[in-house]
């Protein structure tokens, strides 16, 4: 069997809250993404950007964290998104990050993508779809399916008090959408054979 090759994915919170369940998510999908051959998965704080202010733009450089962050969008082959829910969209925090990534050069273009997210009621799912039409402009190229909503809520309990996810049914939830990420990840950078 042909070794695969590993992809690197930057995951993303739009949830700054220390206790976040959305960044609870990403710890659980960082921790499973070990069990896939593959598949390199690195937390990318978005709380030190400042609000995009093109006046911060200067001599066609970025603020100093701005640059930091732009770089590991670059060198990232896709991108995992905790976005909880906020107002029937993406919370501002994450829209001014994707905005710092998309100024020119945008960094965004041809990448894969993925979405977890977990709220009240529809579990963040209004805020999903939100991002996929984000990810239109910005040449985002997201899985369609397996789609991850989780009722947080919900019985029985599926965060601890820390926002650690506990609930076995949505750790295997979330390696399907891995191995769908990492599957066509490969197949649009044209990595595996057929």
């Amino acid at each position: 069997m042909e070794a695969q090759t590993a992809i690197k994915v930057v995951a993303l919170c739009g949830s700054l809250r220390k206790g976040s369940y959305n960044r609870g998510l990403l710890r659980a999908a960082m921790e499973i993404s070990k069990s896939i051959k593959g598949m390199e998965i690195e937390y990318v704080d978005i709380s030190p950007l400042p609000f995009l202010n093109t006046d911060l733009e200067v001599d066609g450089t970025y603020p100093p964290v701005v640059e930091a962050f732009r770089q590991k969008i670059l060198t990232a082959d896709s991108v995992l998104f905790g976005s909880p829910e906020y107002n029937y969209s993406v919370t501002g925090p994450l829209k001014n990050a994707i905005d710092w990534a998309s100024r020119p050069p945008n960094l965004w273009a041809d990448k894969t993508a993925a979405i977890l997210s977990a709220g009240g009621g529809f579990g963040g799912g209004r805020a999903q779809y939100h991002l996929r039409q984000i990810g239109v402009y910005v040449d985002l190229h997201f899985i369609n399916k397996p789609e991850f909503f989780l009722n947080a809520f919900q019985s029985p309990a599926k965060f601890d008090s820390d926002g650690n996810l506990i609930d076995a049914a949505a750790k295997e939830r979330i390696k399907a959408v891995l191995l769908s990420l990492h599957a066509f990840t490969l197949q649009l950078q044209g990595k595996c054979e057929g």
